[in-house]
């Protein structure tokens, strides 16, 4: 019988039905303008809600297709549904908003669906091309999206400068990606691992040289020091839906592809690969925590927080273990939360002369709009780290984790992991600063003018129900799911 040259298309269903559904979509919105922009952006949604179910449905086993090149499992599927959600909540938060700034485009809904399905190809990537063509799909579509206010000078600094830069990251993993293949000779995942594992002298400089290109990359998507360059002036100068977005979604995308590049290829070169995560972690957390003390711009801010997250989120990879990685994934489903809620908030800070974004806006808020500030107070609460809530327990999962690993092994101290775990103790007592001078602000200081009364039920909705999973993450019936899904996720890549 002959071999058939189709692949197993099965583990591909959501990504293929989100292609069909972004190319449908993009014809819809032509035939009809800008008037379909709401139709549009809710249809957005439905797809991304059924690529969801398609998401969870699927089995639970390991399955490779398109020669190796795509791979879909428990870790991948969690990360999915964790982008998914995220870029569903985000076509959501940015209904009103557009409605209100008179600005609807029928384009960012379908640029925030291509966006998310090159999200999905980079999660399920086994394979450095295919590692590739999922970054650049999410990358041009973000690019766009930064600058979708064409009349906006900050708009249109901050997309130029994340094309620039963006750019040069993609060369410098295209760079790395050569080099790993001129000396390994594949350029997928299993092959490079098989073939690392069997060297008898030890990797090549050469291909050291090419993942410490492809971690600089990489680390140019999540945000981490030092290149995070590009992170303030795009989250103050996009409009703030987009912002909300490029807050969450992108980031959980790119620290799952970073998790399996690091485990699976270049797994037996982890004495390698620590060191780099661990100063990025350590120069992620400080910065982040130290930045952030002197802005005024609530969105400057929360760019300089997800750079600090992002750092103790890279505490659980440094670890090196599969309680660190668990750690990790619990710590980014809680991010999610935080941020998306945070956000909501954000856009609800509306007046009738428009969006106002400086923290000082926030006077009296207390007085004025009692249940959005409580709602905010929890974030901000949560994002600092303050027991009982969510974003606690976070941490408490990463540093668990990380101390586990050096007490368990005494050589790993060689790597600074105790060091790491103080110094982010210590930045997140830092942070907090900044976090509670909002909540300061909002209910001691003088009332400033009253934000309108905010129109859209979506944003209420996402507020309260994210606000109260902050609260309430210690009931086993909201943890548990998470924790159980997350330790299964873990166990896919590290057994």
């Amino acid at each position: 019988m002959t071999e058939t040259l189709l692949p197993d298309l099965a583990p591909a269903y959501g990504e293929i039905f989100m292609a069909i559904g972004a190319m449908a979509l993009l014809m819809l919105g032509v035939f009809r303008g800008n008037k379909s922009t709401e139709l549009v952006s809710l249809l957005t949604a439905a797809v991304m809600i059924i690529t969801l179910i398609i998401t969870v449905t699927w089995n639970s086993t390991a399955v490779y297709t398109f020669e190796n090149m795509f791979v879909v499992d428990r870790f991948t599927s969690f990360m999915k549904i964790l982008v998914l959600v995220a870029s569903a909540l985000a076509v959501f938060m940015s209904m009103q908003y557009f409605k209100d700034e008179k600005e609807e485009r029928f384009e960012y809904p379908i640029l925030v669906l291509l966006a998310t399905l090159g999200m999905m190809v980079m999660i399920s990537a086994n394979d450095l091309m295919s590692l590739y063509m999922g970054l650049e799909l999410q990358s041009l579509s973000l690019y766009v999206l930064a600058s979708i206010r064409r009349d906006s000078e900050l708009a249109t600094e901050a997309g130029l400068k994340y094309f620039v830069l963006g750019a040069l990251s993609s060369g410098i993993l295209l760079f790395g990606s050569s080099l790993i293949y001129g000396f390994v000779g594949s350029t997928n995942f299993t092959v490079i691992g098989e073939t690392l594992s069997q060297a008898s002298h030890g990797p090549d400089i050469g291909v050291i040289i090419g993942m410490v290109l492809v971690l600089a990359g990489l680390a140019f998507k999540i945000s981490a020091v030092p290149f995070h360059m590009w992170t303030p002036d795009v989250y103050q100068g996009a409009p703030t839906p987009v912002t909300a977005f490029f807050a969450v979604a992108p980031k959980v995308a790119a620290l799952a592809l970073l998790v399996r590049v690091l485990y699976v290829p270049f797994g037996e070169m982890s004495e390698s690969w620590t060191q780099v995560i661990v100063f990025m972690s350590l120069a992620s957390m400080v910065l982040g925590s130290v930045a952030a003390v002197v802005q005024t711009n609530i969105k400057r801010l929360m760019a300089y927080s997800s750079i600090g997250h992002i750092g103790f989120a890279l505490v659980g990879l440094a670890a090196g273990s599969q309680e660190g990685l668990r750690g990790l994934v619990i710590y980014m489903a809680i991010y999610l939360v935080m941020n998306v809620g945070t956000f909501a908030c954000i856009l609800a800070m509306r007046r009738k002369d428009g969006m106002v974004e400086d923290i000082s806006d926030l006077a009296g808020l207390a007085q004025t709009r009692p249940a959005m500030a409580t709602a905010l107070g929890i974030f901000m609460l949560s994002l600092a780290g303050i027991p009982p809530l969510a974003g606690f327990w976070g941490k408490w999962y990463v540093f668990k984790a990380v101390i586990a690993t050096a007490v368990a092994d005494p050589m790993a101290t060689n790597y600074g992991l105790i060091t790491l775990a103080v110094i982010g103790v210590i930045a997140s007592v830092v942070g907090a600063y900044y976090y509670l001078n909002i909540i300061k602000v909002m209910f001691f200081n003088e009332p400033e003018a009253e934000f309108v009364l905010q129109k859209s039920r979506k944003l209420k909705a996402i507020m309260g129900v994210s606000a109260a999973l902050m609260v309430l993450f210690l009931l086993p019936q909201i943890n548990a799911p998470v924790l159980e899904y997350a330790r299964m996720a873990a166990a896919a890549l590290i057994s």
